[in-house]
């Protein structure tokens, strides 16, 4: 990517930074929704060899580009999102992507594709980390900071999505187990 691309890509992604999520750190501050892209990426990374035949490094660039739309809309709780939200993320990240080289717009406009589909082992498994770091980051900051109905959300959040793997299935467990134990359950 030529250098004055890549300064404005990156001008766009910062923004990433400052857009605070739902969620709470463990010590009170809003999450970033760089942070929560860092942390499924790590996710995705320690999970390479409990799946061998997925492409991780697909998974990878998943997890980094998928909230991406957030830049121009900020984050919305997936429990308050509606369609109409969805479909002025994807209409303003879009127009936005057609800009960047076609090289990086075209693998961008293709993951996206593969994403929304979920039907290759890859984007399930992006989409059970996606599901599953939102409840792992829940457990670790302040019940303080939980609103009441994330007390049930967070015992079957991401239970559909971790139903195509044995490994996955046990690391929810392991997280309710969590959330079990926070809420004094």
């Amino acid at each position: 990517m030529e250098p004055r691309a890549l300064l404005d890509a990156l001008n766009v992604a910062e923004r990433l930074k400052d857009t605070t999520r739902h969620c709470y750190t463990r010590q009170g501050r809003h999450e970033s929704v760089a942070e929560h892209s860092w942390m499924m990426t790590l996710m995705a990374f320690f999970m390479r060899d409990e799946f061998p035949e997925v492409d991780m490094d697909k998974v990878i660039r998943m997890c980094i580009i998928h909230d991406l739309g957030e830049a121009f809309t900020g984050d919305i709780p997936s429990f308050e999102k509606t369609g109409e939200n969805e479909k002025t993320e994807e209409e303003q990240l879009s127009g936005w992507v057609k800009t960047l080289p076609p090289k990086y717009s075209d693998e961008m406009f293709a993951l996206y594709e593969e994403m929304a589909k979920r039907e290759t082992i890859e984007a399930k498994v992006y989409k059970a980390i996606d599901g599953l770091e939102a409840v792992i980051q829940h457990n670790f900051s302040d019940l303080s900071t939980w609103i009441p109905r994330e007390y049930e959300l967070n015992k079957t959040y991401a239970d559909d999505k971790v139903a195509f793997s044995e490994y996955l299935k046990e690391l929810r467990k392991e997280i309710r187990k969590d959330t079990l134990k926070k809420i004094g359950e």
